[in-house]
């Protein structure tokens, strides 16, 4: 795709170097946005190039719950709004709309960190109240984006979740993973964690330009052969999967997780919500032309003509031959790799009513 400055929200390529959008596109909640001369009389190709920001937010609950059946869980948990890593494909994006900030490159560079989130969650593991299931952490943004390094918000919540013997099931294709990789053990030596690395595609090259920010797969696939030299289950996650794009890399992919000490692995479909479907679109335009036809045409196979439909039992996989034959592929790769779709569940039994604060619990 060329650059077009007619377009108002697309941003010239050397502004967003290593970003995985190509627009600004607004989100279904703002009003109409124009390109105003504010007198300054910069061009944008002038500009300066896109910079992460990171504000705070002070959380008022940690623990959101959920009623699909479409997922194994009912409570998740998001240290962070919005994700560096910048993965073209993520369903979440859709959730900066909320904040009044674009889907698109707003996503990935204006984030949103809750640095009380450690606290409040103790606050709700301690109520009389609440009963323990396994918790997801990272399901909507990555707990180990970069922001994570300086900022260890993931950690202080790995050492609230340790300290009352809860359940939790990470969700991350981030390296920093690596560095929890002590809490993570202890936790597995109990039944109450394990890990889910996501690993797209083999493809170097094409993982820079689909997930700009994201570990190459190289070092997604060492991180899961340290994590199970450690002791943590590791599962391999081919989320999403993409149709004409991705897919003849099923074998391999699960084969080298299994190489790598992966014990499970699942699978979803490229899902593209609301705002999504036309930021993938873009992309496809510009990084992969020629594929384009091909990946929308299967898209819209399996979602009854259209680029998405959220139906339950569906929106996951899709339907049609396309779904059925993808299934079968992956399910008959997995038996053939060792990897397991389904794992014992964590322990809920391990589970103890907080009473002190997390700094108090560190001392423990």
């Amino acid at each position: 795709m060329v650059f077009d400055p007619s377009r108002p929200h697309h941003v010239d390529p050397a502004r967003r170097r290593g970003r995985g959008a190509a627009s600004a596109r607004p989100g279904r909640f703002d009003a109409v946005r124009e390109a105003v001369d504010d007198g300054w009389g910069m061009a944008e190709t002038d500009a300066p190039p896109l910079r992460t920001i990171v504000t705070e937010e002070r959380a008022r609950s940690a623990i959101v719950r959920n009623t699909s059946p479409d997922v194994p869980f009912d409570r998740a948990l998001n240290p962070y709004r919005g994700c560096e890593h910048g993965c073209i494909y993520c369903f979440a994006r859709p959730t900066h709309a909320y904040l009044g900030h674009s889907p698109g490159l707003d996503f990935e560079t204006k984030l949103v960190a809750r640095p009380n989130i450690a606290e409040v969650l103790a606050r709700e593991l301690a109520r009389s109240r609440y009963r323990p299931a396994p918790l997801a952490l990272g399901t909507a943004t990555d707990p180990y984006q970069p922001v994570e390094r300086a900022r260890g918000l993931t950690r202080a919540c790995l050492e609230v979740l340790e300290a009352a013997g809860h359940p939790v099931g990470v969700v991350t294709k981030g390296t920093l993973v690596e560095r929890d990789a002590d809490i993570l053990a202890r936790m597995a030596a109990r039944g109450i964690a394990r890990v889910a690395i996501s690993l797209t595609t083999l493809d170097a090259d094409l993982s820079r330009r689909m997930e700009p920010r994201g570990p190459s797969p190289a070092r997604r696939l060492a991180t899961i052969r340290r994590l199970a030299a450690a002791g943590v289950e590791v599962r391999v996650m081919l989320a999403p999967v993409v149709p004409g794009l991705t897919d003849h890399e099923i074998d391999a992919i699960l084969e080298a997780a299994a190489g790598a000490g992966a014990v499970a692995a699942s699978w979803v479909m490229l899902r593209l919500p609301r705002e999504v479907a036309p930021l993938w679109r873009e992309w496809l335009a510009e990084h992969r032309p020629d594929r384009a036809g091909r990946v929308m045409a299967r898209l819209r196979e399996m979602h009854g003509g259209q680029d998405y439909r959220a139906d339950w039992g569906r929106r996951m996989r899709g339907e049609g031959v396309h779904a059925e034959l993808t299934a079968q592929r992956f399910a008959a790769a997995a038996r053939r790799a060792g990897l397991a779709e389904r794992l014992p569940p964590l322990r809920t039994d391990r589970f103890a009513p907080l009473t002190a604060g997390p700094a108090q619990m560190r001392l423990l």
